[in-house]
């Protein structure tokens, strides 16, 4: 997975945080909790406010 692959990382991280209510996360920890999922294989510094609020935003459908 890549920074861009927004809507699988949000799966991703809905599924391995289901109790986490995603407009409550800091973009501190989702950049970290994304760069250790498992399938991610992008450089960490490849993110940005944009990218992360995209990937938030993916995460509050998906937890929908």
């Amino acid at each position: 997975m890549k920074w861009t692959d927004t809507i699988r990382i949000a799966e991703e991280l809905n599924d391995k945080f289901p109790d986490i209510d995603p407009l409550t996360i800091r973009f501190t920890d989702l950049h970290k909790w994304v760069c250790e999922l498992e399938d991610f294989d992008d450089a960490p510094d490849r993110s940005g406010e944009k990218i992360l609020e995209a990937i938030q935003q993916a995460w509050i459908e998906e937890a929908e």
